[in-house]
């Protein structure tokens, strides 16, 4: 079973900014697939924080994010980045990435996205942001 594979977390200090990287499994078609960050805060569910999709590309934020990160895609369309500026506290979790049709994906924004049958889960990169 192939996996995606998450790197670039750390500690660090709240206004320090980090930049994530992900090699997305299953990623097959460019004009209907997108890639999503997803993020596990310690006691809440797996939640979208962004998407990166075809048609431009366009990028989809979560409101808590939107401003200070910003998703980006090579041309191999499977790797992408997470660059987090301005990270705050509640930033803190782990974070991983997934590709799937942009149907499934978008219809996890702003929902839990705790029940997601993705099969590529990877490990995940730990982001802690301290005070």
């Amino acid at each position: 079973q192939v996996q995606s594979v998450e790197s670039g977390g750390g500690t660090v200090e709240v206004v320090d900014s980090l930049r994530l990287s992900c090699v997305a499994a299953g990623y097959t078609h460019a004009s209907t697939d997108c890639i999503g960050w997803f993020r596990q805060s310690p006691g809440k569910v797996r939640e979208v924080v962004a998407v990166i999709y075809p048609g431009g590309p366009s990028t989809y934020y979560a409101d808590s994010v939107k401003g200070r990160f910003a998703i980006s895609q090579g041309n191999a369309g499977n790797e992408v980045w997470l660059q987090m500026n301005n990270l705050k506290t509640e930033d803190t979790g782990m974070y991983y990435c997934a590709a799937e049709s942009c149907t499934k994906i978008l219809l996890l924004v702003g929902r839990s996205a705790q029940g997601f049958a993705y099969s590529g889960w990877g490990q995940g990169t730990q982001v802690t942001v301290s005070s």
